[in-house]
């Protein structure tokens, strides 16, 4: 159609459709503004028996309250709760998108609770910060922390409960060993504080950040990042760690910077006679190692049952006096065990040693398979639980315990365990001679699949985040509270809303709570709920834990070895490739599942800190799927998308996922360091010119808009100039001739404009809508609304003809395409059917949907196959088409189908 403004071929079809275009999202926002308050649960369902404070969030409708609301929560039977709310996003109106909010361990304890407008119950002990110079204090009414100041090797000074101090000198610990090689120099550097905020102040929750960088000597080395939650009467606190790798390995030398050990560390004053002290490690099936410091059970002569008993309690000894003075006359024989070590160096297997004190051999105590992550040192006087999350699904973990014989013990929580092999880093091959990008083009990917570049498979930069929990209790707590402890350590409770309530404040774009009111959609959902299940059994089949390797999962299966192709280029780890968060994200929503918001958290986790940059030229930037999480030369928005973070952050208020998201404002700069095209590029492009950055519609364009719309939405600090890029970029794609079909464009970074071509050139790649971007237009669409009617008419465009007729791609563009993908694309040309009532439209996504190359049901076999012993290591439960790749997409097309015209599915 040559002179023809290709722009305009549907916009008729969109202008007709206008008063039904988006009464789908209109009639969630009148449902959600008709709901005068919001019924939230427990996620696991069983009101928990401790915990150490929680944080959740909500959505509201478009209009329903503005920013200035005050919120109330109660419980079922109308008791108040004391709450302490906040805003975290904004709709364009201004009116309130999301809220946060946080209640004390002590909140009264309920099955359910409603959260509705209204001024919340005041606590009856609140949280207080005290600022004095440089100092910080925070008081629950229990406890009260003080932090060191700016200099200090000392994190926190001190943990009091009343008088009694409960611990002190919290530090931060890093062992650095200068070589590989076993022997080698051991070097200890101490965490320096550089930056002490109050993010919050209660009355409710205190949140006291803490920044600086593990030192030693005049070397400073990995940066940290500290969040510590305190809640209103609480006897606990919350850390949130995360610690930033900038170290320095290089390939085919065994000497740098290689982590020995990566710890937490307190010191804890004992004062009880060492038979009144007590020693507690935690075991993940609810089990508890529980010994004294000194035993005086199982000896020769009998103290007494009362004495006995007490000790098993964990409760302050008769006085000497009563027992049988055959034992009390002779206790100075009785050995002291004053260290302990509980070691997780794998998945399978943790052990329990102890030993009198330095100097003196250990002695096996105890064996398990998985340690529960929590540990306790004290006495009938007081002490400290500490524990670490995820504590054996990311080994090597060890907790220990020094000194407890004495007038101090230490208790260190060890993320990464001194015991293990030095974490090493260093690219796994020496390049196979892929000096050039033609080599590296068609010779790597073409057989391993694998980017590689030289120089690009480097760690620095990464990060990873850890969550820890301590209480200061006034005496060795019972097996059932430290069991709980473990539990909420493990677990830490969150409360929720249904489904149907997420649901009708129109939040996340096409999705709907699982509907089985048919036998079609009975049977979409029935493969949804497999094909998730598989992948938490194929975790655990093939062991897919550790330090950064855990919340991922691999990439392509390898049907001869019976594994996954771990070791295999690109097939590897997953690294977000084709939405697997935003699968996983999105079937959480809808099912509302525990298990589901478990494997999704863990994976943003992951994602978010292991799989992108955080310093160095390439903060913001992604790593594709490769043998390491960092080894691909492809470095991309695409994997570092804030669309992948902000159903996490939302959903729960976590600061951490809100600097994730903060550091991914201005992204689109990361283009003048590094071009994703570089080694396919023949027009002569090179990245230099801040006002020309050459960026694709598709998953380049897709991973920056949500970045800018996330900032517009949060109000941050450059919300305003985000806006407005974002709103120069809709419209000057929407101007390309061929709208999103143009494929890329000259992106000026400081306005968010792409410069408009002449030209009618059609770029279209089975890529562009599989990293987010439909789902970032779905919401960008509704919106804007009747305000860029353009950028609506170009995505619908984009939306019913990827997936057209050769005829139809000709008469809109005057080019064709090859529509690959087809079953995954099909959620868009559902969407184009649902927005333009399209019933013919509608019958084709389906159709799509079903029988595409890519589709996954109803033709495939999903039985598992059982592929025994000694073929493979172990007897293993396989699926063998299954890829994650197919696997996210066709999740991803299921639900949004299912959301868009589950009322046109063939029967």
């Amino acid at each position: 159609m040559p002179g023809v403004d290709r722009r305009t071929v549907i916009k008729g079809a969109a202008t007709a459709a206008a008063a039904t275009q988006f009464s789908w999202a209109l009639s969630r926002t009148a449902a959600a503004a008709d709901a005068d308050d919001t019924e939230l649960h427990w996620l696991e369902g069983s009101t928990p028996e401790v915990h150490a404070g929680t944080t959740w969030g909500v959505p509201w409708a478009r209009g329903t309250y503005r920013p200035e609301q005050d919120f109330r929560l109660t419980t079922a039977a109308g008791d108040d709760v004391p709450v302490q709310s906040w805003v975290t996003g904004h709709w364009p109106d201004g009116s309130v998108k999301w809220t946060a909010h946080a209640i004390a361990p002590g909140a009264p304890k309920a099955s359910a609770y409603k959260l509705a407008a209204g001024s919340p119950a005041a606590p009856e002990q609140k949280v207080t910060v005290t600022r004095t110079g440089g100092r910080v204090e925070v008081s629950t009414g229990v406890i009260t922390a003080v932090f060191g100041a700016k200099g200090s090797d000392t994190v926190v000074r001190s943990v009091r409960r009343g008088s009694a101090e409960i611990a002190r000198d919290g530090k931060l610990v890093a062992l650095r060993q200068e070589s590989v090689r076993e022997g080698a120099d051991v070097s200890r550097f101490l965490g320096r504080v550089e930056k002490v905020e109050v993010e919050q102040d209660g009355p409710v929750r205190a949140v006291v950040r803490v920044e600086g960088r593990h030192r030693s000597g005049g070397r400073g080395w990995l940066p940290y990042t500290l969040r510590f939650s305190f809640f209103a009467g609480g006897e606990s606190f919350r850390l949130v760690h995360t610690f930033v790798w900038d170290g320095e390995q290089k390939p085919g030398s065994d000497q740098g910077d290689f982590l020995r050990g990566l710890g937490v560390r307190f010191t804890v004053p004992l004062s009880d006679e060492p038979y009144d002290r007590h020693i507690r490690f935690a075991d993940s099936d609810g089990g508890l190692f529980s010994e004294a410091v000194q035993g005086i059970t199982g000896l020769r002569r009998d103290p007494g049952a009362a004495v006995r008993s007490a000790q098993i309690a964990g409760s302050r000894l008769p006085d000497t006096s009563t027992w049988d003075t055959r034992v009390s006359s002779r206790l100075a024989y009785i050995p002291t065990w004053g260290d302990y070590t509980l070691t997780q160096p794998n998945a399978d297997g943790y052990t329990v040693r102890k030993r009198t004190k330095a100097g003196y051999g250990w002695i096996h105590a105890a064996a398990g398979r998985r340690a529960g992550g929590l540990g306790y040192v004290g006495g009938a006087s007081g002490g400290l639980s500490f524990g670490l999350r995820d504590f054996w699904q990311r080994h090597p973990a060890q907790l220990d315990v020094r000194g407890a014989a004495g007038e101090a013990a230490e208790a260190t929580v060890w993320l990464y365990s001194p015991e293990a092999q030095p974490l090493d880093l260093r690219f796994y091959h020496d390049g196979l001679g892929q000096g050039t990008y033609e080599k590296q083009s068609d010779g790597g990917l073409e057989i391993t699949y694998e980017d590689y570049e030289p120089g690009f498979g480097t760690p620095y930069g990464i990060a990873r985040t850890s969550e820890l929990t301590f209480w200061a209790t006034e005496k060795t707590p019972s097996a059932a509270v430290l069991a709980a402890q473990a539990t909420a350590t493990a677990t830490p409770p969150l409360l929720t809303a249904t489904p149907q309530r997420l649901h009708s404040a129109g939040v996340f774009g096409d999705w709907a709570p699982v509907d089985r009111s048919d036998k079609a959609r009975s049977a979409v959902e029935d493969r949804l709920d497999a094909l998730f299940a598989y992948y938490v059994g194929q975790r655990e089949q093939h062991r897919w834990y550790g330090f950064l390797d855990y919340g991922d999962v691999q990439h392509t299966y390898d049907n001869d070895r019976h594994v996954w192709r771990y070791d295999v280029g690109g097939f590897a780890w997953d690294n977000s490739e084709l939405g697997t968060d935003l699968w996983l994200w999105y079937h959480f929503l809808r099912t509302g599942s525990a298990e589901v918001f478990r494997f999704a958290e863990a994976m943003t986790r992951h994602t978010g800190e292991v799989d992108v940059y955080h310093l160095g030229k390439w903060a913001g930037l992604g790593t594709r799927h490769g043998v390491q999480h960092w080894a691909d030369s492809a470095k991309q928005v695409r994997i570092s998308t804030a669309a992948n973070r902000r159903f996490y952050y939302f959903l729960t208020g976590d600061e951490r996922t809100g600097d994730l998201l903060s550091e991914l404002v201005d992204v689109e700069l990361t283009f003048l360091e590094v071009d994703p095209q570089r080694k396919v590029r023949t027009d002569g492009y090179t990245p230099g010119d801040r006002h020309a950055l050459s960026v694709g519609f598709g998953t380049d364009w897709g991973g920056i808009s949500a970045a800018w719309l996330t900032e517009w939405e949060r109000q941050g600090p450059n919300a305003a100039k985000a806006k407005a890029k974002l709103v120069n970029s809709v419209r000057t794609i929407a101007a390309q001739p061929n709208g999103f079909f143009t494929g890329t464009g000259l992106l000026d970074a400081d306005t968010g404009r792409f410069a408009v071509t002449t030209s009618t050139a059609v770029s279209v790649s089975h890529l562009s809508a599989v990293f987010g971007l439909v789902e970032t237009n779905s919401e960008l669409v509704s919106l804007f609304g009747d305000e860029e009617p353009e950028f609506r008419t170009a995505w619908l465009n984009y939306a019913r003809y990827y997936n057209g007729t050769d005829a139809q791609k000709r008469q809109l563009t005057g080019s064709t395409w090859k529509s690959a993908l087809p079953a995954a694309h099909s959620r868009i040309t559902a969407y184009a059917a649902h927005h333009q009532d399209d019933a013919t439209l509608a019958k084709r996504a389906w159709n799509e949907f079903y029988t595409g190359s890519d589709t996954y049901f109803p033709s495939n076999d999903w039985n598992p196959v059982t592929v025994k012993t000694p073929a493979v290591l172990r007897t293993t439960e396989e699926i063998p088409w299954i890829s994650t790749n197919s696997s996210a997409q066709w999740a991803l097309a299921a639900i949004q189908n299912l959301a868009l015209i589950g009322d046109r599915i063939p029967s």
